[in-house]
């Protein structure tokens, strides 16, 4: 079975209101799946405070309350110990040691992976990725269409130098499709959603997610077509309330479709049951490692 997984940052489920951009006039498709087929889950974790990126990602990706752990929610970039966390054993690793085909489809427009690793700031995405190199994308996968850039369009990579053309929303969602079809799992992560949120613009938050749906809508009708298996959460919410000053502690959404959605779905409550679940379906046990909880030294990615 093929799963797409799909990262869309900072995203969550509220009700109808002014200052809510998710409606059926701007994201037709978004909109339909939180509010028909959505199941709500939990980001706060169990720990006071707005849920922010570092510590949701890491949960979401390692199946460890990283909240709790850290005593807190952490924005930003993981730092050391959260790095050690993701590192001792995380969703892709775990696939890739298990024998798993696996990418995470989202374009870096460099030319090596010693590129990605001598960035000084890392997401929690880029450091799950370092620990099996092989499955990023890079210069060359973008500029044969096997690959897609973070913002879809590859409009942002004129500020790299990029001349060649950009794409359309329709043509992104076909070359991630082609990609889910030849892993057996497939990362996307989009995160203007997130970015759009702390602009506090109503029409900036419109633009990202028109933009968004336009590629989704494709995404999910070609992933119907072929049986590949669509997850999509986010890891707090933001952009669902464009007035707010920060994340919001909304629920966010998890939406699954295909053969395995049903697993995927039933009994889920928070962003701890993501990664046990994927692992479950794609017939893969996260080995017994403990390492997190000692004083392992993260290795320098």
């Amino acid at each position: 079975m093929r799963t797409l997984f799909l990262f869309i940052d900072g995203l969550g489920i509220r009700a109808p209101a002014p200052d809510n951009p998710v409606t059926a006039a701007i994201c037709p498709t978004i909109y339909h799946l939180i509010s028909e087929q959505a199941v709500p889950i939990d980001a706060c974790l169990g720990v006071p405070g707005l849920p922010q990126s570092a510590t949701g990602q890491t949960t979401m990706f390692t199946g460890v309350n990283a909240s709790q752990y850290m005593g807190r929610h952490v924005e930003g970039f993981p730092g050391p110990s959260l790095r050690t966390l993701i590192v001792s054993s995380n969703l892709l690793l775990t696939l890739t040691q298990q024998g798993q085909r696996v990418c995470f489809a989202n374009g870096y427009y460099v030319e090596s992976v010693e590129e990605i690793r001598a960035r000084r700031f890392k997401s929690v995405t880029t450091v799950m990725g370092l620990t099996c190199p092989q499955i990023f994308c890079l210069r060359e996968h973008l500029l044969a269409n096997q690959a897609v850039f973070h913002d879809i369009t590859r409009a942002s990579m004129r500020e790299r130098g990029y001349t060649g053309a950009l794409v359309t929303p329709q043509q992104a969602a076909e070359h991630l499709i082609q990609i889910a079809l030849a892993h057996d799992f497939t990362l996307f992560e989009f995160f203007q959603s997130d970015l759009a949120g702390h602009s506090r613009n109503f029409g900036e938050a419109a633009e990202t997610l028109a933009l968004l749906d336009a590629f989704l809508t494709p995404v999910f009708a070609m992933a119907r077509e072929q049986e590949i298996l669509v997850v999509l959460t986010s890891d707090h919410g933001n952009i669902e309330s464009i007035l707010a000053s920060g994340h919001t502690t909304n629920p966010v959404p998890l939406i699954a479709t295909g053969p395995g959605a049903e697993q995927m779905l039933q009994g889920a409550t928070s962003l701890l049951d993501i990664t046990p679940r994927l692992l479950s379906i794609t017939g893969t046990q996260k080995p017994a490692n403990q390492a997190w909880l000692g004083d392992t030294v993260c290795p320098q990615i």
